[in-house]
């Protein structure tokens, strides 16, 4: 049975992994575990920089993602963007993030949030289409990015 929680501290070494993981699938880059390991341990220790949820199945944590807050001083309250999402390619197709997402709009609501918003790999079509079967738009807004 899935059951969706917030992540602890005794979660990081499966998101890391899942970390890992996506990054090789979408994007073919090879992320250095020496230094994705205390970028995720920050989040847990700094709640400012966002907060991990999990998605577990009989114990097994077997999706993973990071919701960051974004100021929006147009609409005077915080949007919050999902970030590093991932589900166990075996896992995937299961409405795992269909109830991953159920699960962080209703913290949403409950919170006074205005909204929900996230970012894809261009490509990662089988994501893109899966996001839109929730009513998510990619309508509004084309993003552009500086990365070091």
């Amino acid at each position: 049975m899935i059951k969706i929680r917030h992540a602890v501290p005794g979660d990081a070494g499966s998101i890391v992994e899942f970390q890992v993981a996506m990054a090789l699938e979408t994007e073919s880059i090879q992320l250095d575990r020496n230094l994705v390991t205390p970028g995720v341990d920050a989040v847990f220790s700094d709640p400012s920089k966002g907060e991990y949820f999990v998605a577990e199945d009989n114990g097994e944590i077997v999706a993973s993602l990071l919701i960051t807050c974004e100021w929006s001083d147009w609409r005077n309250a915080s949007v919050w963007w999902f970030q590093s999402v991932y589900v166990i390619p075996r896992f995937r197709r299961k409405g795992i993030f269909s109830r991953m997402y159920s699960f962080i709009r209703e913290e949403a609501e409950k919170n006074n949030v205005a909204g929900l918003r996230l970012y894809v790999e261009t490509r990662n079509k089988p994501a893109q289409a899966t996001y839109e079967a929730m009513g998510m738009t990619g309508e509004h807004y084309k993003m552009y990015e500086w990365l070091k």
